[in-house]
């Protein structure tokens, strides 16, 4: 019998020790209420305390092996369920019955005992009250053992998704990225510009560097995360030295504060796409990083080009600010948040807001 409530791993033996212990409890439950129902038709209980142990023993091996068929049987339907428990408890409570008129008949050997059948009716009713009880709580107990399971696998579906989806995040480069980057140093070392494409050559090693060397599922402080985005937004000012700039404004304590690794990489991408690349004009990018409470504040902020007269500004989120609102949602929940703001035409601001957190 063990063996077959352990045939499914840790499920089966958590299911096999609940079900001992509430064995144990529930006979013993129905042993002292037994005996306080028998005080009130005069029947001494500690005269009937052996009979009891002998009668409520054997009823606990019988419903450990009616819950060894209901486990067997888990896959069915709940009316089936059902079914068996009415026909496990119409066997087993006329053997409850004979196990207590022949207990009775050993204790008053060598007297005759003269069956009663209405006693015997009694004691029918009582071993199927029972005997039906415990076949109803082990169907309980059951369901709360699947529905935790189910739970668990369900959550770790879910963590292995997330560790997928960071782990994709810790090597997603850019294609195009490196493609324009390397066209750019070519074409910087045929004008000549040694100077310019060994600052981008160099930049570029770094930032590959430490993306590779990132572990996604661990948190880093804010300001490693910030250099590593100055690493980024370096190679961009390399192409773009005629029309971009960016500033980053945080105070050194605020620098300590932890947050998912490569969290702002979608969002200086974002900058550059949207605004470096989309306008002939000059754009900066800020980034600034606060304290708010016990929360933290990051925004990057970056100029766009004005839209044309009557037409509407872009909506709705891209890929990558996507991918960094499920990130926060995912293991912030309502603690963490991602907002855009577009009220200025000519400004694109994303805020970041993440629980205060220190190593």
């Amino acid at each position: 019998m063990d063996e077959a409530f352990g045939e499914i791993g840790g499920f089966g033996k958590d299911l096999r020790r609940a079900t001992l212990r509430l064995s144990l409890v529930y006979w013993a439950c129905m042993f002292v209420a037994d005996s306080i129902l028998g005080h009130f038709i005069n029947i001494d209980a500690l005269e009937s305390a052996p009979l009891k142990f002998v009668l409520f023993g054997l009823s606990a091996l019988m419903t450990y092996a009616m819950s060894l068929l209901l486990f067997r049987l888990r896959s069915h339907s709940f009316m089936h369920k059902a079914l068996l428990c009415f026909a496990m408890t119409a066997v087993a409570a006329p053997v409850f019955t004979a196990i207590d008129f022949f207990n009775y008949m050993l204790c008053q050997y060598p007297e005759p005992v003269r069956f009663d059948p209405l006693y015997s009716g009694y004691t029918l009713l009582e071993g199927a009250s029972m005997l039906f009880g415990w076949s109803c709580l082990f169907v309980a107990l059951l369901y709360n053992f699947e529905v935790r399971d189910r739970e668990r696998r369900l959550a770790e579906v879910r963590e292995e998704a997330l560790t997928a989806q960071m782990r994709a995040l810790r090597y997603q480069v850019n294609p195009h990225f490196l493609f324009n980057t390397l066209n750019s140093i070519a074409g910087l070392i045929e004008e000549g510009a040694a100077t310019r494409a060994e600052r981008m050559v160099l930049s570029l090693s770094a930032f590959l560097r430490t993306t590779l060397a990132l572990d996604p599922l661990h948190d880093l402080p804010l300001g490693e995360e910030l250099q590593l985005q100055q690493d980024y937004l370096a190679i961009e000012r390399e192409r773009y030295s005629d029309r971009m700039d960016f500033m980053v404004d945080a105070p050194d304590d605020v620098r300590k504060a932890l947050v998912p690794s490569l969290i702002l990489q979608p969002l200086i991408e974002n900058a550059i796409k949207h605004g470096v690349g989309q306008s002939h004009a000059h754009t900066q990018i800020s980034i600034r990083a606060e304290r708010q409470g016990e929360r933290l504040s990051v925004t990057v902020d970056n100029s766009v080009q004005r839209c044309a007269p009557g037409a509407a500004p872009a909506a709705g989120l891209g890929i990558g600010l996507r991918n960094v609102a499920e990130r926060i949602r995912m293991r912030f929940g309502e603690a963490g948040a991602l907002r855009i703001d577009t009220t200025q035409a000519t400004r694109f601001r994303v805020e970041l807001t993440l629980p205060w957190r220190t190593p």
